[in-house]
């Protein structure tokens, strides 16, 4: 007799729920689909919201606790809303020493934010990552999700600028 997952009612009415629940039962709603539901949710609405982990954590039967730490663990995920555009800055060793502080301190400047912030017209946010993993690119930035590396902060500010003027 195959068991029956009850799953709990989604935070909200919006039909995007059924596409994180579908990975849920993908993986059985079995605890260890935790990243990737929360990966689900991300990609779906942009961020994680308290609500939305709740739901993960009742649907998983996981505790919210360890939902919670997951997605504030990794850098991947975010709990508020991000502008139309991100930019991460790597602020790994190869990247720190080669100038990324450099490149975090000019998009700061030049756009009045700070890290973790989102430019006040909603067009930007900026983050930084422990690691990107393209050391051998040092310094990088993420913008969009294509990987800059060697940029200089002019260089970096000018690939922003023209994002920001091309996708608007």
């Amino acid at each position: 007799m195959p068991v029956t997952t009850v799953v709990p009612k989604p935070p909200t009415e919006d039909k995007r729920w059924k596409i994180i629940e579908t990975t849920m039962r993908r993986n059985d709603f079995q605890p260890d689909a935790l990243i990737e539901s929360l990966h689900s949710v991300q990609q779906t609405f942009g961020f994680l919201d308290i609500p939305s982990m709740r739901w993960v954590a009742g649907a998983l039967k996981v505790p919210l606790s360890k939902v919670y730490g997951v997605a504030t663990f990794y850098h991947f995920f975010t709990l508020k809303p991000q502008g139309k555009h991100v930019c991460v800055v790597c602020m790994g060793t190869a990247c720190y020493i080669k100038g990324g502080r450099q490149l975090l301190d000019e998009v700061q400047h030049h756009y009045g934010i700070a890290e973790g912030q989102t430019t006040k017209d909603g067009q930007l946010s900026l983050l930084v990552a422990r690691c990107i993993g393209a050391c051998g690119l040092a310094p990088t930035a993420v913008v969009d999700g294509k990987v800059l590396g060697k940029r200089s902060p002019a260089e970096l500010l000018t690939a922003l600028d023209e994002t920001l003027e091309r996708k608007q």
